[in-house]
């Protein structure tokens, strides 16, 4: 009986965390909402590819400073923290809409997004231990695929019953209410501060390692695939099948829905075969569907290639992350904070992708810049042994 209450207890500890999660995912509605912004405010590609930046610019302007707050003031806090910013940010167009105030709205969403990913998966380690963080770190991933997925429905679902797709704003802000109130109400064990916080200039002396150099990049190189992937999906389906904004919205669920099972299946495909070997296929794969997509134009081959795109990459952030850690092992902290930051990788790919779209006059420039940033990591997964990484 008591052993039960326990298992109740710790459940009630670990749900209001996780929800966090799809707090998370809230960043990634950036896609669809580059669209939606383009229209209302009649922009050009190359000034819109910049609203995603916005949101990844501050991964690489608060990723380490916001490490060492957390170690001062604790994981707690410092979540609640991001809540606070993201509530603030989702209400301020809903009040004020103009391509000011929107820009704004992004900016605090990237800063509270920021806050939320550095501090959120080390706070699942104060109600977790054992051989049950890694299932739950995995389940956090999930629900932030799930909410990534979730994006463009709610949408559609603010423009079907209130006439507009700002009112995702509040949802998103009720919901980001909810979870603080609820993480509020939840006593969580503090964390002990047993390791010494590394400084801003230690962390990213670590570059100076020509195999971490080309891991960071790696990291931006597949954020920027990300996002770039999920600002392309709406705007291909609009250019090629002529689908209004609401229905190619969807395309960026499909990617993401792909992406999650992708990530599913990768957990245990992993268990089964070398991280090199996981790269090495599924990056050649994604390398084929970008190649293909340049060359589809109905609804249907665009979804099935958007989603194959999502499958293949998955996973590959985490196999980064994983050789990164593998390779460094004694400087495991400053390489998670310095691998946070290349984050940065969603902030850079979007600019591009517009400018090559307007240079060329459709989507086939956006297309470019993701193949030329797959083609990185072809390039990097089948050179590792000259880079000195264990197979």
């Amino acid at each position: 009986m008591s052993e039960l209450k326990n298992q109740k207890s710790g459940m009630g500890k670990i749900l209001p965390v996780l929800f966090g999660f799809f707090v998370m995912g809230f960043c990634d509605v950036v896609g669809i909402s580059t669209s939606y912004v383009k229209i209302d405010f009649n922009l050009s590609e190359t000034l819109a590819g910049f609203i995603p930046s916005m949101v990844f610019a501050w991964f690489f302007l608060l990723s380490v400073p916001t490490a060492i707050l957390m170690n001062k003031i604790g994981r707690k806090r410092t979540v609640q923290i991001s809540n606070v910013v993201t509530i603030i940010g989702m209400m301020i167009p809903f009040f004020a809409y103009n391509l000011t105030t929107c820009l704004i709205a992004f900016g605090l969403l990237g800063i509270g997004n920021t806050i939320l990913q550095v501090s959120l998966n080390p706070l699942l380690t104060n109600v977790i231990k054992g051989d049950k963080l890694t299932s739950s770190l995995t389940a956090g991933q999930v629900i932030k695929a799930v909410s990534s997925f979730c994006g463009p429905f709610i949408a559609a679902f603010a423009v079907y019953y209130f006439g507009n797709w700002k009112a995702l704003f509040p949802i998103f802000a009720a919901i980001t209410v909810l979870a603080a109130i609820w993480l509020m109400l939840t006593p969580v064990p503090e964390e002990e501060n047993k390791v010494k916080s590394a400084s801003v200039g230690d962390t990213f002396a670590l570059l100076k390692d020509k195999t971490i150099l080309f891991l960071f990049l790696g990291i931006v190189a597949v954020v920027g695939i990300d996002v770039g992937t999920n600002t392309l999906a709406p705007k291909l389906l609009m250019e090629r099948s002529n689908l209004a904004i609401e229905t190619a919205g969807y395309g960026s669920s499909v990617y993401f829905l792909c992406r999650t099972v992708g990530a599913f299946i990768g957990a245990f495909l992993l268990m089964k075969m070398s991280d090199i070997r996981y790269f090495r296929i599924h990056i050649t794969a994604a390398l084929v569907s970008v190649i293909v997509l340049f060359f589809m134009f109905s609804n249907l081959s665009i979804l099935i290639v958007l989603g194959l795109i999502g499958f293949s990459c998955s996973s590959i952030f985490a196999v980064i992350y994983s050789l990164a850690i593998k390779h460094r092992p004694d400087k495991a902290n400053e390489i998670s904070g310095l691998l946070i930051t290349g984050v940065v990788g969603g902030a850079i790919a979007p600019p591009l992708m517009g400018f090559f779209t307007d240079q060329v006059g459709s989507q086939a420039g956006s297309i470019a810049v993701i193949l030329f940033l797959v083609s990185y990591l072809v390039l990097f997964a089948f050179m590792q042994r000259p880079l000195g990484i264990r197979h």
